[in-house]
């Protein structure tokens, strides 16, 4: 055997060595857990046999504390660049088995050079989070790492998609960089998310609670909000991932992909004809609507268990990737609340950042009353979903079934927010507020004067349902384009957006607006 297949076959015994990740042991206990490896990851998610790996050979510098004397492999983290449904993505894998994927000074400029990378060839990045946190005897280094990679989060953002996927622990300063990404993805049960832990919320506040309902994924698909996605396996999040990305553009200088889905562009909807009850304060599932207009009634949704009173999600209209916000009349009567308004507000903006165009169905009887949302900030709060609606430069399109009251009528992308196409069902309502309201208002006086003021007010609210409890004097105003009947709903849509689609506005100059907290 000659000197350079002496080499090559040192290469391949090297890169062999450190493909062991942390050992047979540890792999085994990281399978023993639920949990795929760091590299099965990565070749789930992308392509098969188009991953490149990069810095596979990365060592760390530490000398604290006996460091020095220990050999992790690729420094915890897999690190390169591959394409996933035939477009090219950049990723990071942390090796939960190679101790414990701690992050140090190297595994971070690993993360840190895909990341640039990522942004200067305008291509997605996603990161699968796997992680003890912070190499403690890498000190700063490991601190400054952090930083480092939070920098890069805050650069990219609204420029390429960003995507994190917890797949194991994910505390103190890592949860950082997860949640200043677009999207966060959550394994059940063998992921959690949080700023300190449960030992030291019982030593602090003797306050007992398990990682679980501290910082599981469903603690943060339900309570906080951090988490879109809660998935019930590794590779359920991979192929959610894919999905997801299938409707965003590589980067902000691009238009989403289409694709041709084979759904006839002039098929009727007649099931919307009868869809709201007759009964006004009736309820019906606005996912119905939704899959009943879009092609194949494939929806994606997001934030599918927080604020449950508001659906966002995406899908296709004639092949066009759409962001669609909702009110669910089923949760709360689809009112708007603090998490909710958050929550549309946040898709909004992801979709405008990355040129998707919005459709809104608005079925919204007002803002939710009391003093929680008062004191929770509902003025700041739903002031987010004002601004957003008015700062997006994208096809907006709302669409009216049935009530669209008050302030709620506005923050529900109207006219005036800059809707360009805004149309409506015959069953819509639309008004400063509901008859009962407005009788308590309007002619309070007279109803308690009247002889008979049952009669009178059951009169008033006739009266006040048949003059303005319809879409005609919106429509007369010019607030609505058209009223349409509802199974012509996926019709008259695509021809919006088709219509749209060369639409081009640009926004005075600025650094950035200050939107409110």
């Amino acid at each position: 055997m000659g000197r350079v297949a002496d080499k090559i076959k040192e290469l391949r015994e090297r890169e062999a060595k450190i493909k062991e990740m942390g050992g047979p042991k540890a792999v085994a206990a990281q399978l023993d857990r639920g949990k795929m490896t760091a590299r099965a990851r990565l070749d789930a998610f992308f392509d098969p046999g188009s991953f490149r790996e990069l810095d596979m050979f990365v060592k760390h510098r530490g000398t604290l504390f006996g460091i020095d004397k220990v050999d992790i492999p690729a420094d915890g983290v897999v690190t390169g660049f591959g394409m996933v449904n035939g477009r090219q993505v950049f990723a990071f894998a942390q090796d939960f088995t190679a101790r414990a994927g701690s992050l140090g000074e190297m595994h971070a400029k690993k993360i840190c050079k895909v990341m640039d990378m990522a942004l200067k060839m305008g291509k997605p990045f996603v990161g699968f989070n796997d992680s003890g946190g912070a190499r403690i005897q890498e000190g700063v280094d490991a601190l400054a790492g952090y930083g480092q990679i939070f920098y890069r989060n805050s650069i990219s953002s609204g420029v390429i998609p960003q995507i994190s996927a917890i797949m194991g622990p994910c505390a103190g300063g890592a949860v950082y960089s997860p949640a200043m990404t677009d999207y966060v993805f959550m394994t059940k049960l063998s992921s959690y998310m949080f700023i300190t832990g449960p030992d030291v919320i019982k030593a602090v506040l003797g306050e007992i609670v398990t990682q679980e309902d501290l910082g599981g994924a469903m603690a943060h698909a339900t309570k906080s909000g951090v988490c879109h996605f809660a998935c019930d396996s590794d590779m359920e999040s991979i192929e959610k991932i894919k999905i997801l990305l299938s409707y965003y553009p590589d980067n902000n200088h691009e238009e989403p992909p289409f694709v041709d889905t084979g759904d006839d562009p002039n098929r009727l909807c007649p099931e919307l004809d009868t869809i709201i009850p007759d009964h006004p304060m009736g309820a019906y599932d606005m996912k119905d609507v939704i899959r009943s207009i879009v092609d194949n009634g494939d929806f994606f949704e997001i934030h599918e268990h927080y604020a449950r009173n508001m659906v966002v999600g995406h899908a296709r209209l004639n092949g066009r990737s759409i962001g669609i916000i909702a009110n669910q009349p089923k949760v709360m009567a689809g009112c708007l609340d603090c998490d909710s308004s958050d929550k549309a507000t946040r898709f909004i903006r992801c979709c405008d950042a990355f040129n998707i165009p919005l459709l809104t169905i608005a079925d919204v009887p007002g803002y939710l009353p009391g003093t929680q949302q008062e004191w929770g900030g509902i003025i700041r709060h739903g002031a987010k979903l004002l601004w957003c609606y008015s700062e997006a430069t994208v096809p907006k399109v709302t669409l009216m079934p049935r009530k669209d009251f008050g302030g709620s009528y506005l923050a529900m992308c109207s006219k005036d927010l800059g809707a360009d196409i805004s149309i409506a069902w015959p069953t819509a309502e639309i008004a400063v507020m509901g008859a009962e309201g407005a009788a308590n208002v309007i002619f309070r006086k007279e109803i308690a004067e009247a002889p008979d003021p049952v009669a009178k007010r059951k009169e008033v609210i006739d009266h006040y349902n048949k003059m303005l409890y319809n879409p005609y004097i919106a429509a007369s105003r010019g607030y609505i384009d058209g009223v349409i009947v509802p199974s012509e709903s996926r019709v008259r849509l695509i021809e919006a957006f088709e219509l749209l689609a060369s639409k081009r506005e640009a926004l005075p100059p600025k650094k950035h607006g200050n939107i409110p907290q």
